[in-house]
């Protein structure tokens, strides 16, 4: 059984507790987890980049001038590609899809992997609970400043603790997720993941049945 420190509010450690090798005691597989990483940041990207066919630009579909005699070139509509004002032959559109489908235990198993991977780096730090005495932003942010690490962190809320997130939206380099949404994608950005023992509970009972 994988091992990690309980800590309060206050920073301080309570105790020790176990943790599932099923899903707190995977070995690393940098394949899977690039895999899942990249379609993740593929489905969440917005297509803006769009240019005009023929078809979408503006101008008279009568042909310029009569196809033999004048001494220039032959041409069949001012909307060319060739003319300038004209369609855009090869640009990018709006239609582009870049989606991509995950399977859900590729999926699942790429999610353990890297909270097996927070853990062992002592990126992962469990608190007993996730609680403020006056819900305040400012008393927010003295818990995670109390907690023995530094830089961006992810944290992450059971359901009972969703009104907790309002209090956390707004502190520098700190994000905020749902546990049961929790993916590869937010848990790579961040380097800290802050996760309270009941959410623990909530993962190892998700992940132990879909293993």
């Amino acid at each position: 059984m994988a091992k990690v420190k309980l800590y309060n509010t206050q920073g301080k450690e309570v105790k020790e507790v176990d943790l599932s090798d099923k899903v707190f005691g995977l070995p690393k597989n940098d394949d899977l987890v690039h895999q899942v990483f990249v379609s993740l940041g593929a489905n969440q990207r917005q297509v803006l980049a769009h240019t005009k066919t023929r078809g979408e630009r503006a101008g008279s579909g009568i042909k310029p001038w009569k196809q033999k005699g004048t001494g220039r070139a032959r041409v069949g509509s001012v909307r060319t590609p060739t003319w300038r004002g004209g369609g855009i032959a090869f640009g990018p559109t709006k239609e582009r899809n870049f989606k991509k489908k995950i399977n859900k235990k590729m999926n699942a198993k790429a999610i353990m992997t890297v909270l097996s991977a927070k853990l062992r780096e002592g990126e992962m730090i469990v608190l007993d609970k996730l609680a403020l005495k006056d819900n305040k932003t400012k008393e927010m942010a003295q818990v995670l400043k109390s907690l023995p690490v530094k830089g961006r962190m992810l944290v992450s809320f059971s359901s009972e603790e969703r009104e907790m997130r309002r209090y956390s939206r707004n502190i520098e380099n700190v994000n905020n997720i749902l546990v049961e949404r929790l993916n590869v994608l937010d848990m790579l950005n961040n380097k800290n993941l802050i996760i309270s023992y009941d959410s623990i509970k909530y993962l190892e009972k998700k992940y132990q049945v879909n293993a």
